[in-house]
């Protein structure tokens, strides 16, 4: 019997002594990230007469775990946008400040307000040339910070999927180190960490779903089911990136017409997969990344472009509605084009039979633009666009058009009308005219400043030898990027007379041409694009220039509020995620000290029956 509690003795010593081992290890890593705490199960020997060190486990919570994956993924997303957001709210200026968008646009319109009052001085004149060119710059300087903003996550981009594909080459090697440990073994505890916290921070980049497997390996897919990881085997995440972006490098799916990097990953079985086409990636920073450089920044700059073209088209267009006409049955509208150059949309509104109402968007070219014309690039995006060739001259307007609207219109010149004037009828029985309407450019050149009491080319294309805006597609569209190349005529910077002077016999102090450029500004009513998303994405936007600039200022401002209130949100639901995965995983030094306690009463009691079993031997020695 002694001998049989010497060794039950010694065998509880050697489990005590390991368990206390382990509750030091444990309170050693207390504050260590991803370190989950252990347990030691011990097992009972042969007969229920001693105890032996059984296996080495960690008290993980799998489903706090996963949810702590998924609120990593969130706030990595949130935090990313919420922080771009602020970047882009910041170019815009402090709403209010004179330096903003919005104050460098009333000082501009007060300015022309102050010409009208005394349009014979040059000091009014100076300074009303000077407004428009703090505009011109804001304006491009702003659009400028869009693509430093875009080109910025470009680079961030190819950096986070390079270290996304190191992490999976490195969990695909855990797998396979963990798959040939014994289960029992500390070391496997440790490798499961690290596996474990390669994983979390996976989850920073991309959102993966994590799937166990009978060896102890893990199988990481995408959302879409694309396999990253398979035990052993890991893909490999690419990104061709472009550098510094402009207004015009977008993502397509097309290979040939992408002008941004993608991310391709190719899977352990070979295949290679467009994981930004496939919509693989729906959280993290890659994802963030992707939807701030394609989404957010690419409607940004629209808005800046819409406000560019509107500044420049108010104050250089004349305004062309269509007047009901009828003839033998049918009904229509008689407008005049006269002037009309390419880019300067017509649109026409119909209604079919059943009452379904559509715009058809007539595009003016000269021969040279892309054919289809892509409807996101005009007011309406819903829009049926229909290119219509117009280098023969006004002769052409007519026979043009109806070419190609073809069978169910009627259209001619309008009788008694001006070169260029177009009558267009239709059966309103059938396909019913309800509206038509264009923005027609009046000067042909930048030098073009006698155009009579009204439109004044102030605005122009800089980047394009200060040509004249008119919203042409001739070898791509001219709208795209127009903001960063928005200039101010140079033959108005040279001659600021011009901003009265209307004709060679304009009489000193009249104020009609100034009182037209701060009408065009305050109260014209404009269309601006459904692409803005100023208002809503899905209709065009009728408002004045003025009116639009506050209205875009008022949009990055919301914006960038409610990206911020987002990431507030999903960081406290990431801190409740890891305070639950820690409650249930983490170490509590707390427990641990007391259960140090208990294993020394253990180790005491253990040590008291081996030294009563050495002493019972001593005598029966003696003896």
């Amino acid at each position: 019997m002694s001998l049989n509690a010497l060794n039950t003795s010694t065998a509880g010593l050697q489990v005590t002594q390991a368990a206390i081992g382990l509750v030091s290890q444990n309170v050693a890593n207390a504050g260590t990230a991803g370190y989950v705490k252990r347990t030691l199960t011990s097992v009972s020997t042969l007969g229920n007469s001693g105890v032996a060190t059984g296996t080495i486990s960690r008290t993980l919570d799998a489903v706090s775990l996963k949810q702590l994956r998924l609120e990593s993924a969130g706030a990595a997303y949130t935090g990313l946008s919420a922080k771009v957001q602020g970047q882009l709210d910041a170019l815009y200026g402090s709403p209010g400040s004179g330096s903003a968008l919005d104050g460098v646009m009333n000082a501009f319109t007060q300015s022309l307000q102050a010409l009208t009052s005394d349009p014979t001085s040059a000091a009014s004149r100076a300074t009303a040339v000077s407004a428009a060119r703090t505009v011109a710059t804001t304006i491009s300087g702003i659009a400028r910070g869009v693509q430093d903003l875009r080109s910025g996550l470009e680079s961030q981009l190819g950096g986070d999927v390079a270290s996304a594909s190191t992490l999976l080459s490195q969990i695909a090697d855990l797998n396979g180190r963990i798959a040939g440990t014994p289960k029992s073994d500390a070391s496997t505890a440790d490798l499961l960490d690290r596996r474990d916290q390669a994983i979390n921070t996976l989850s920073q980049y991309l959102d993966v779903q994590v799937s166990d497997q009978p060896d102890g390996s893990v199988t990481l897919l995408t959302a879409s089911g694309a396999t990253l990881v398979d035990h052993g085997a890991a893909a490999s995440l690419a990104f061709d990136g472009r550098g510094a972006l402009s207004a015009q490098a977008q993502y397509s799916a097309d290979p040939a017409t992408r002008g941004v990097g993608t991310v391709t990953a190719t899977t352990p079985a070979g295949a290679t997969i467009d994981l930004v086409a496939t919509g693989a990636i729906r959280s993290g920073s890659i994802a963030a990344a992707v939807s701030l450089r394609d989404e957010t920044l690419v409607q940004a700059q629209r808005q800046l472009d819409d406000l560019a073209s509107g500044l420049s088209r108010a104050l250089s267009d004349r305004p062309a509605t269509g007047t009901a006409a009828t003839a033998n049955g049918l009904t229509g509208f008689d407008i005049d084009l006269t002037g009309l150059q390419a880019g300067n949309a017509v649109t026409l509104g119909v209604r079919n039979a059943a009452g379904m109402g559509r715009n058809l968007i007539l595009m003016p070219t000269n021969g040279a633009a892309a054919n289809p014309i892509d409807p996101a690039l005009t007011d309406d995006p819903t829009a049926l666009v229909v290119p219509v060739d117009i280098s023969g001259g006004p002769a052409t307007f007519a026979p043009q058009i109806g070419a190609v609207l073809g069978t169910g219109f009627t259209v001619s010149a309008t009788p008694g009308g001006a070169a260029g004037s177009v009558r267009i009828l239709s059966d309103p029985a059938g396909l019913a005219l309800t509206s038509a309407s264009a923005s027609v450019t009046v000067p042909t050149s930048a030098s073009d400043t006698k155009t009579g009491s009204g439109p004044l080319a102030l605005f122009v294309d800089a980047g394009t030898g200060n040509g004249v805006f008119t919203g042409s597609f001739e070898g791509g569209s001219h709208l795209t990027g127009f903001a960063q190349r928005l200039g101010v005529n140079p033959a108005v910077t040279a001659d600021s007379s011009t901003l009265v002077d209307y004709a060679d016999t304009t009489a000193s102090g009249d104020t009609a041409r100034p009182q037209y450029l701060t009408a065009a500004l305050t109260s014209r009513t404009l269309t601006f694009s459904a692409a803005s998303g100023i208002g809503g994405v899905s209709a065009p936007r009728a408002a004045t220039v003025t009116g639009f600039t506050q209205s875009v200022v008022d949009a990055r401002g919301a914006a960038s509020a409610e990206a911020q209130q987002l990431d507030e949100g999903q960081q406290i639901a990431l801190a409740s995620a890891q305070s639950r995965f820690g409650k249930e995983s983490g170490v509590s030094v707390d427990e641990e000290m007391s259960r140090l306690i208990q294993l020394q009463t253990a180790y005491s009691a253990n040590a008291r029956v081996l030294t009563a079993a050495r002493d019972m031997l001593d005598t029966l020695l003696r003896i």
